[in-house]
């Protein structure tokens, strides 16, 4: 079994149900990775994620899901220990949790902003953490941030400042699990036709996203895809894997660093 293929390989997905992350878990199974263990977060997901979990096992991979809200550190570990036991010790591990937060500062409340620092600071600090303790030596991991993490604007303090983090976090874990041969990466897409995207933005403000990434005009929707996003991240636990400690912001030339 080769260090840099998906065939063989254990994974394990949070935010794999549906979108980015549904299609991640397909598109691993139809690769050949032995098992998919994927999370989502609320009854809302759960016929998708029976949709996915069925899907990754018409394509010849064992496949299991866990419904569980990830922003303590008890229900982190616990969805690592289950889908450990489920599955076995995953090789790829990738978190495309993430919460959505378009507020002039004045107008973000402590919950908000308590509510957005621990599903984008805090569980993926957890999630990378859980991965060290339990992926198997040269493992993969991937973190979806964003791309406004090279924007300059107004609106998004709670939100991109709160993903920005995950850089530091990156960065980190991989000098401490390099050492074992594992690789960390962080993937920022620009604005993303999912059904998360839409409902934090004005029309106004949709119609300006769908022009403003250079390549714009080559996309079915203006803007990203999650089919130009999953190639990426695909590559990065595989063949990329001697890319570590970066984030990558993959977007079209929507922002750059």
């Amino acid at each position: 079994m080769s260090r840099n293929s998906i065939e063989g390989k254990v994974v394990l997905i949070a935010g794999g149900a549906k979108n980015l992350g549904g299609l991640l878990a397909r598109e691993f199974a139809q690769s050949g990775a032995k098992a998919v263990a994927i999370h989502y977060n609320s009854d809302a997901t759960k016929a998708a994620a029976e949709e996915t979990v069925a899907a990754i096992k018409a394509a010849g991979a064992e496949a299991v899901a866990f419904q569980a809200d990830l922003t303590s550190a008890a229900a982190m570990e616990k969805l690592f220990t289950d889908a450990v036991a489920a599955v076995g010790r995953p090789d790829i591990a990738i978190n495309t949790v993430g919460m959505v937060v378009k507020k002039p500062m004045a107008e973000v409340t402590e919950e908000v902003f308590d509510q957005s620092c621990a599903v984008n600071v805090k569980s993926a600090f957890f999630f990378l953490k859980e991965a060290g303790k339990h992926l198997n030596d040269n493992g993969k991991v991937c973190t979806i941030v964003t791309s406004l993490l090279g924007a300059y604007t107004p609106f998004y303090a709670a939100y991109e400042g709160l993903k920005a983090p995950v850089e530091h976090f990156t960065r980190a874990a991989s000098k401490e699990l390099g050492e074992r041969g594992i690789s960390v990466t962080a993937i920022g897409p620009g604005p993303m036709d999912t059904p998360f995207f839409y409902p934090a933005e004005e029309k106004e403000a949709v119609a300006y996203h769908k022009t403003a990434a250079a390549l714009s005009p080559f996309s079915k929707t203006g803007l990203t895809d999650i089919e130009d996003i999953a190639p990426w991240i695909t590559f990065m636990v595989s063949d990329g894997w001697w890319m570590t400690g970066q984030t990558i912001l993959v977007n079209g030339g929507y922002t750059t660093k």
